[in-house]
């Protein structure tokens, strides 16, 4: 089968879509598929290319907040585009924007079926202009990207629960195929260990719409403050602000050890995992959060926050991991509880384990391709 991923910029990093396209492409190509990108360039010249290489687009004004999500836009060339799709079997679209609607018209044209992976909630893009709760913008983009894009792809995959739920309120007339994104099968490394102090994780794009000051509001109520070190691993248009919240805390007494802030590259995640107490993940607004899978994958015992758009908290295996989001003081709350109770920790972390195996990529990648069998039958 003849696969073509359509993203604007598959090569970007500290991006979890590009991420997750990357690895999906590379383990289809493992399976024996035949699978080319077309996509805007790899800005590292020493790095690979996209089979279908387009120009960049960039945004007047809006240009510094995009890239700073470590996001980049595309140009649609009609006759690179017109030959990637010729070439394939099916077209499957990573995004709802502008290179997906004109390459799903060129698709329609053609003749060739269309699919796509719902990847991005509209509120990713608005809590980057302080509009995130703002009710109106987000439900009429959700609609447009339903009408101009969603609706024009025979098959969806919706990588949780929450986004299928998502997909049918909205009235999507696709069929939807509950397949989540997947993680790289990876052995834990965790030995048996206790920390002193604490390490609590936060990983992600420190950005508003994954509310990383939550984490550090809720310090100021928890038992343990004097007793944690606080990590936070990842970087965005947030992170003036976390540091600057954090070096407050820190400098008042409330916490005594100074929080650490990086981005780090895979291997450097799996150490974290591995040795980290708890993993705090506060996002407002996820599709899936395979940051927080992965480190559940090296037992690492996380606390998510609840939402009407929060898809990770699925992954939580009882109340125990769960908190109200924006809620510092219950967020403080649990942990305290686990930090208080290390034999139920050592538990979890088994546990934790044990519960992402089904998530691993390859098993995935099997229900992406029964996805593009169906659609292209359909066709």
């Amino acid at each position: 089968m003849r696969i073509l991923f359509v993203l604007n910029s598959i090569y970007t990093t500290g991006n979890g879509l590009a991420a997750s396209a990357r690895r999906t492409v590379q383990v289809l190509k493992e399976l024996g598929e035949e699978v080319r990108v077309l996509s805007g360039p790899n800005h590292n010249p020493e790095g690979p290319q996209p089979d279908y290489r387009l120009k960049d687009f960039y945004f007047p004004v809006f240009q510094p907040i995009i890239r700073a999500h470590g996001y980049q836009f595309s140009s649609t060339d009609v006759k690179v585009v017109e030959e990637a799709v010729r070439w394939a079997d099916v077209v499957h679209m990573q995004e709802p924007f502008v290179l997906e609607i004109r390459t799903a018209k060129i698709a329609k044209r053609l003749g060739k079926p269309v699919t796509g992976t719902y990847h991005l909630h509209p509120e990713n893009i608005f809590y980057s202009l302080g509009m995130g709760g703002w009710k109106f913008p987000n439900r009429l983009l959700l609609h447009i990207w339903r009408n101009w894009c969603f609706n024009h792809w025979s098959h969806v995959q919706c990588p949780t629960q929450n986004v299928m739920e998502r997909m049918k309120k909205i009235g999507c007339t696709s069929q939807l195929h509950l397949i989540s994104n997947g993680i790289i099968p990876d052995e834990s490394i965790r030995q048996p260990h206790e920390n002193h102090p604490y390490i609590v994780a936060c990983i992600g794009r420190l950005s508003g719409e994954k509310d990383p000051l939550t984490l550090l509001e809720a310090m100021k109520y928890s038992r343990h403050a004097h007793d944690i070190q606080l990590v936070f691993a990842g970087r965005g248009p947030q992170e003036k602000k976390t540091r600057r919240k954090a070096a407050r805390l820190y400098k008042k007494g409330i916490l005594a050890h100074n929080p650490t802030f990086e981005f780090m590259k895979r291997d450097q995640l799996r150490q974290l995992g591995a040795k980290a107490d708890l993993f705090i993940h506060c996002a407002l607004a996820e599709v899936e959060g395979l940051s927080i899978m992965e480190a559940m994958q090296q037992g690492g015992v996380p606390v998510i926050a609840t939402g009407p758009i929060t898809g990770a908290c699925q992954f939580a295996l009882d109340d125990r991991s769960l908190f109200h989001q924006h809620d510092a003081r219950e967020l403080a709350r649990k942990i305290d509880w686990w930090l208080d109770h290390p034999q139920e920790l050592e538990e979890a972390r088994n546990a934790y384990i044990e519960s992402m195996k089904e998530y691993e990529i390859s098993n995935s990648a099997r229900a992406l391709l029964q996805m593009f069998h169906k659609s292209i039958n359909k066709q």
